[in-house]
């Protein structure tokens, strides 16, 4: 494994979403150029085969146009740039599939790799790239190694196809000394139309195998070291010793929020001593009665002794002051299933204070 040069350690771990997307940002991508040079290919041939009777019908009608003359015929210079104009248009018409073909296969191969995204940073002149020492450190590294292997492999392949399709047809291409010339370039373009096709599937495999190295090769290098996780996380997250504090403070502040509410409520439903719960109902503005403050343990003594000291009814009921601290949240209605027994132990507290529900 690599080293980290600042010292963290070995880049053992995997690079996170925010580390891919800035080195996306600047241009470095896990991309093989291999795909699109063979879709291109292939696209281009197939089109201009698929193409082929109207590129014909074209070219063939222009050279009629232009050589199917009874004399030698005299042009002015508005005739000329008509003449060139309209043998533009037909060469731009007929070539259009193919450039068509060819654009659009290029777009498709590439976005398919990497997606759609625009990254002017790798475009950006930068005089690094002018340093010959790491021109010539490239020239040595592993990855001008895998491009020579590579080189060699195409090489080898499309030898071995030529070799192979050509022995095929030996026999035919021998007998072409009796075949007319049309006949000739046909069968030539035809059987170097398959070669190519086969040369270019099997470059395929080869371009495929190439996107899953440079992926694998790709993800190597961005990996990271523990300190880099953990100092990416801090950027992102903030310092958990100080998100701990924050969310500290924030449940502190919470707490004294409740605890001042505690004396306007109705009754403090206890467990008796583990559990307490603050309840409220106003029947002219609430259709239910809802949980002012809860808590277990010293803020539950601390709800008690605050009830005490602003004569808030303690009522103890540890059924109802479980349920009511288990599935209730703070400024939550009493759900139906617990309207009874909160209904009874308010009607209770009326009671003792001489007031009607």
């Amino acid at each position: 494994m690599a080293e980290d040069p600042e010292g963290g350690g070995e880049k053992t771990e995997d690079p996170t979403s925010r580390k891919l997307n800035k080195a996306r940002e600047e241009g470095q991508v896990a991309k093989s150029m291999e795909i699109p040079s063979v879709f291109v290919l292939l696209a281009g041939v197939i089109t201009m085969y698929a193409a082929s009777k109207l590129m014909y019908r074209n070219l063939a009608g222009v050279m009629r146009n232009d050589f199917n003359f009874e004399t030698i015929p005299s042009f002015t210079i508005t005739d000329l740039v008509t003449l060139l104009a309209t043998h533009l248009e037909i060469i731009a018409l007929t070539c259009m599939p193919v450039m068509l073909a060819v654009f659009v296969t290029a777009l498709l191969s590439n976005v398919a790799q990497v997606g759609f995204h625009i990254s002017w940073k790798a475009v950006e002149p930068k005089l690094s790239k002018l340093d010959p020492i790491n021109g010539f450190k490239q020239k040595f590294s592993s990855r001008a190694l895998v491009e020579l292997v590579k080189g060699i492999l195409k090489i080898a392949i499309i030898a071995f196809v030529v070799y192979q399709s050509v022995k095929k047809e030996l026999f035919a291409i021998s007998n072409l000394y009796d075949s007319s010339i049309g006949y000739i370039l046909v069968f030539l373009l035809k059987k170097s139309f398959w070669i190519f096709i086969k040369v270019c599937l099997i470059m395929l495999v080869v371009a495929l195998l190439d996107y899953a190295y440079q992926k694998w090769k790709f993800l190597e290098t961005q990996k990271m070291t523990k300190k880099e996780v953990k100092d990416e996380i801090k950027q992102t997250e903030g310092d958990p010793v100080v998100k701990s504090r924050i969310r500290q403070l924030q449940n502190e502040a919470a707490r004294k929020r409740m605890m001042a509410e505690v004396p306007e409520a109705d009754v403090v439903v206890t467990n008796p001593t583990r559990l307490a719960v603050a309840l409220k109902y106003d029947n002219t503005v609430m259709e239910a009665p809802f949980v002012l403050a809860k808590g277990a343990g010293p803020v539950a003594a601390n709800i008690r002794k605050i009830a005490e000291e602003n004569d808030v009814p303690l009522v103890e009921d540890k059924w109802l002051a479980r349920n009511l601290y288990r599935d209730v949240d703070i400024g939550q209605e009493v759900p139906v299933e617990l309207y009874q027994a909160v209904a009874e132990i308010l009607a209770y507290v009326y009671k003792l204070k001489n007031k009607t529900m």
